[in-house]
C-alpha cells in the first residue's frame, strides 16, 4: 500500500475526478430522474443509509431502480420483478450510480474502494471490521464488485476487501475505474453490491 497515495492522493484523484465528472453526470442524471418519473410514481433519487468509513453511517445516492415499495433491503433480497424496466437498463449500465459523485465530493465516498453496506447487514459489518476494511472510504466500484462477489457472501466479500488494502495504489484504482468503465462488474452477482 502507497502511503503518499492513501493519505492524500487518492482523495485528491476523487476530488478532480468527481469534479470534472459533475455537469455531464449532473445533465444525465436530470433526464434519466425525468424518465424515471414518467415510468413508475415516487421519488427518482433513492437515499439510502449506508455504513461507511470508520463504520460511520451516511447516506448514499442512487437513480431509483426498483419499484417505491421494495423496501429497505439489500438487493440480493430483493425480487428481481421489483426492478423496473428502465431501472434493469440504468443498472447494467451503471448509470444509477452517478449520483453517488456527490458522496464522493463530500468525503462520504470514494470511487474505488469497497462497496458500503446496509447498518442492517450484521455479518458483513463483522467480517469488515475484524479485517480492518472500515479505515478507508467506500467505493463507488471496486475489487469484489469486477469479480462478481455480491453481499450475499460475506465472508468472501470481506477477504476481498482486505486484499484490496494490502494494495491500494493509484495504478490499481486506475485499473479498476478502467475495468469498470468497460463494463466489469456486469451481471447478476454484480449487480447486487
Amino acid at each position: 500500500m502507497s502511503d503518499f497515495y492513501v493519505k492524500g492522493g487518492k482523495r485528491l484523484l476523487d476530488v478532480t475526478l468527481a469534479l470534472a465528472l459533475a455537469v455531464p453526470a449532473g445533465l444525465v442524471c436530470l433526464g434519466c430522474m425525468l424518465a424515471i418519473r414518467l415510468e413508475s410514481p415516487g421519488p427518482a433519487l433513492f437515499r439510502q443509509r449506508r455504513v461507511g468509513r470508520n463504520r460511520r453511517p451516511f447516506v448514499l445516492y442512487k437513480l431509483r431502480t426498483m419499484a417505491t415499495d421494495t423496501g429497505n433491503h439489500p438487493s440480493h433480497e430483493v425480487p428481481p420483478a421489483a426492478i423496473t424496466r428502465l431501472g434493469a437498463l440504468l443498472r447494467r449500465t451503471k448509470v444509477d450510480e452517478l449520483p453517488q459523485l456527490l458522496n464522493v465530493l463530500r468525503g462520504d465516498m470514494s470511487f474505488v474502494g469497497p462497496r458500503p453496506c446496509l447498518p442492517s447487514q450484521e455479518v458483513l459489518i463483522s467480517e469488515r471490521a475484524r479485517r480492518g476494511v472500515y479505515d478507508v472510504r467506500p467505493g463507488i466500484t471496486g475489487p469484489a464488485q469486477i469479480a462478481g462477489i455480491d453481499m450475499s457472501t460475506p465472508v468472501e466479500l470481506a477477504q476481498a476487501d482486505a486484499v484490496y488494502l494490502m494494495e491500494i495504489a493509484l495504478a490499481s484504482d486506475l485499473g479498476y475505474l478502467v475495468k469498470t468503465a468497460r463494463g466489469g462488474g456486469r451481471g447478476d452477482a454484480a449487480r447486487r453490491c
